[in-house]
């Protein structure tokens, strides 16, 4: 397990240097201490040191399972470990010799404690009595505390086999760790991915470790300069500061963000070492590679460093694989992608899924048989996350199954995905952590108050607000909406290889709101009071007095409706959504109301009234080019795509809604070219003005069934239109997703449809559209020939005594069944 490389440097740590020789005596002296003990575990409970090393591989020559506990644990974690695996043994730094005695006097067990600074000062010993390590394939090598990113960590028992896997995959295998290399020891080695990475491997092989004194950047650089380091292990916030602080540079010369976007385009290794030599030698001039593990690199942060003419190799992997899957080899890197197989493993994506099998692949969880099962089934390690292979092997992690936000409508979310896209988009956001709480997307962020210098607190969260949320608010789909946020000063919380425990979010922004409740209690105006019961009940949400009635509530056009109606028949007030929206505030509007209101009378939303309310409504006259129009439209789609489509036989006579998914701006067409003659003479679609703006569009509407509404300017009187044209017993295409689907999937479900369904006891007629998105995704141009498209009229739902929601929900889940069963 440690090369016999006599007098050459094993590890370097400031001024000293200990041989490969002097590395074994060392370890000799510290392992003579276990003989006479009965060992089955010893643990290791103290900050990086040369002493740490010894420790370890005291046990090892003991024939003992390793523990490596965090040194920065709490007495509480501590002790949950030490009650959990019972060492016989623990070494420790003096420093840290208080901490440990309490944890084991809480852990309620016996064990032998060695001081690790007092150990260095034993008589040396004789080599000779070292031995040999027993690396039986059954036997435990280690058990490594997961570092708990959910909950309560569990011990993962990795055997010589599984850590032997990971070495012979970066030395044998792929040349990366050689005799050569120096490797710097930087991350807390309780982790099995610098443990790995930063000892066993280097010391196997017979490299050198350069000692980091600790994180500080001073005694980052000093060891990389001083050692000639040539492999840097890191995490992602490692790399993505580094990368930000040279960043910072190059973008305030102007000469220099030219020769970077020139070494870009010319994606040239030695070119960009040469350019930016400068950089190199901060590094010490020797750096080869640069190894990123325990969570997901920035792709722009990869990136960067191959255009300064770095390479950084990207793995993939858990302590329960010990630690690696997927690693990128050198010269093959592909940014954004943590690599290909580890040597010996094979990859599934079951599911979407990532799967492994191989040596590995841990040998369980320590005392928790239920909880291996639920990871190890026939073999094949479950990571929980979710990904995929291209066709020349390489996995694109693409979540965290345990992570997916999924909401009561049915979407998946990603919080990374949107924590990355905001972080990307604004520089006055260090970092933002998502989570779900009442069915809504929420938020805390950490602002860079470098970025934010001389603004006030309240200024910081109004910049935050309008330029940050509100716009990525505007760029995404209405559940992927952030609808509310808290700023923190301090960092998120994240394990020790910066993790983030997303599961303490909604508590940490809990505790950040508790003054709110003594805020609201000083507001005395009876008409907030009423405005906010109103609002909270039709939305499901927390509704606070700085709350925007778009921008923070995400009003969509029919809750501004029932809102408008609500204002008139409770305060007799009547306005217009472009002045509902002007309000800053809910305050701000309940302030308003206050002062214009001619009553107070809570009174619920009467849809039934509404729909009976008179309204005009022509409808356009039929012109015969409009069936021939959908006719020629069907037959070019048959020879353009591959299109079919059937139940046509499932619209009921009568008036009815018809209601597709939204998938593309052809879906009208694909949805209408299916209708015999008779219902298209009775089939109207419904446009907003905004998009029927020049003199022909508007003709063209008037004479082929499209019923032109301006949304903006009278919503109740356009939902009242609808109603009419139902009541004169035609047929609606109505989209209830209200846009476009970005990536295929079934968005958000507006009431509207189910609300005329229900009040006007009309059918509603789900129709599921596939493939649209593939022939004409969001930013094309012109359609992809060839793409298959279906459209199919599925079996009408009928309102009953149904409420919205439930209508809504019925044929939600029509088409997602539907559309589930064609895709597999």
């Amino acid at each position: 397990m440690i090369y016999n490389a006599g007098n050459k440097t094993a590890v370097s740590c400031g001024d000293t240097k200990i041989s490969y020789d002097d590395l074994k005596v060392k370890i000799a002296t510290f392992a003579q201490l276990l003989n006479d003990i009965p060992l089955n575990r010893v643990a290791v409970f103290s900050e990086n040191q040369v002493g740490w090393i010894y420790s370890f591989y005291a046990g090892w020559y003991n024939n003992a399972t390793i523990v490596p506990i965090d040194f920065m644990s709490s007495e509480d974690e501590v002790a949950y470990i030490l009650k959990d695996c019972y060492p016989e043994v623990v070494f420790t730094s003096k420093d840290k010799k208080a901490h440990l005695e309490t944890a084991i006097e809480k852990a309620g067990i016996t064990t032998r404690i060695f001081v690790i600074e007092e150990c260095n000062e034993l008589l040396l010993a004789d080599v000779n009595s070292l031995g040999t390590i027993d690396t039986s394939d059954d036997k435990t090598a280690v058990i490594i505390y997961t570092s708990g990113t959910t909950g309560s960590p569990k011990g993962v028992m990795l055997s010589y086999t599984n850590l032997m896997a990971n070495v012979d995959a970066v030395s044998n295998q792929i040349n990366i760790y050689t005799k050569d290399e120096v490797v710097m020891m930087l991350l807390p080695m309780h982790h099995i991915f610098p443990l790995m990475g930063t000892m066993i491997a280097p010391l196997f092989v017979g490299g050198t470790i350069a000692v980091s004194p600790s994180m500080a950047s001073e005694d980052i650089m000093k060891t990389l300069q001083d050692n000639k380091v040539s492999i840097i292990i890191g995490v992602p916030r490692l790399y993505s500061a580094i990368r930000k602080g040279i960043r910072t540079k190059i973008d305030s010369s102007p000469i220099a963000r030219a020769l970077f976007s020139l070494a870009k385009s010319l994606n040239s290794k030695s070119f960009s070492r040469k350019v930016f030599k400068s950089a190199h030698q901060k590094f010490g001039g020797a750096v080869k590679f640069m190894v990123s593990g325990g969570a997901a690199l920035d792709p722009e942060v990869g990136d960067d460093f191959k255009t300064l003419g770095f390479e950084v190799l990207e793995g993939f992997g858990m302590t329960e694989a010990a630690p690696m899957i997927t690693f990128t080899r050198p010269g093959r890197v592909r940014i954004g992608s943590p690599g290909e197989a580890l040597p010996g493993a094979q990859i599934e994506i079951r599911d979407s899924e990532v799967v492994v099998k191989g040596p590995n692949v841990m040998q369980g969880y320590f005392n928790r048989p239920e909880e291996t099962a639920e990871v190890l089934k026939d073999g094949w390690l479950y990571t929980g996350d979710l990904g995929r292979m291209d066709e020349e092997g390489y996995l694109y992690i693409t979540g965290r199954k345990k992570e997916i936000i999924v909401l009561s409508n049915g979407k998946n979310i990603n919080p990374s995905e949107v924590e990355t896209k905001i972080e990307n988009m604004a520089a006055c956001v260090a970092e933002i952590g998502v989570y779900a709480d009442l069915d809504q997307l929420k938020a805390i962020i950490v602002p860079n108050r470098a970025e934010l210098k001389g603004l006030s607190n309240e200024q910081v969260e109004d910049k935050l607000k309008w330029e940050v949320i509100d716009a990525y608010n505007k760029s995404v789909s209405p559940y992927k909406k952030i609808m509310d946020f808290s700023v923190s000063d301090d960092d998120l919380p994240r394990t020790r290889l910066g993790k983030l425990q997303r599961f303490k979010l909604a508590e940490l922004a809990k505790a950040d709101k508790e003054i709110e409740p003594a805020i609201i209690e000083k507001i005395t105006l009876e008409e907030y009071k009423v405005l906010v019961d109103f609002i909270s009940s039709e939305k499901n949400c927390n509704v606070r007095p700085g709350d925007h009635i778009e921008y923070d509530l995400a009003l969509d056009s029919l809750d501004k409706v029932g809102l408008l109606v609500f204002i008139q028949s409770t305060f007799g007030i009547e306005m217009e959504v472009e002045q509902l929206v002007s309000f800053g505030s809910v305050l701000e509007l309940s302030e308003y109301i206050a002062e214009k209101r001619t009553k107070l009378a809570v009174e619920k939303i009467n849809w039934s009234k509404i729909l009976k309310e008179k309204v005009h409504l022509q409808l356009p006259r039929t012109w015969f080019t409009g069936a021939l129009f959908l006719k020629a439209s069907k037959y070019f789609f048959h020879l353009y795509f591959r299109f079919k489509g059937k139940g046509t036989a499932n619209i009921p006579e009568g008036p009815c809604i018809i209601a597709p998914n939204h998938q593309s701006y052809f879906d009208g067409l694909f949805v209408a070219s299916w209708l015999k003659n008779k219902s298209i003479r009775n089939t109207y679609f419904y446009a907003k003005e905004k998009h029927i703006k020049s003199r022909f569009l508007k003709f063209f509407a008037n004479r082929h069934h499209i019923i032109i509404m301006d949304l903006n300017k009278d919503l109740k009187e356009s939902i009242q239109k609808m109603g009419e044209a139902l009541k004169k017993k035609k047929n609606l295409i109505i989209f209830p997703e209200g846009t476009r689907s970005f990536d295929g999937s079934l968005g958000e479900f507006k009431k509207t449809f189910a609300i005329l369904s229900r009040e006007l006891n009309v059918p509603i007629v789900p129709v599921s559209i596939k493939g649209a998105v593939n022939a004409l995704p969001r930013g094309s141009k012109f359609p992809r020939p060839f793409k298959k498209v279906s459209v199919e009229f599925l079996k009408p739902v009928y309102p009953s005594d149904e409420s919205y929601e439930r209508l809504s929900e019925l044929v939600y889940n029509s088409i997602s069944v539907n559309q589930k069963l064609a895709n597999g």
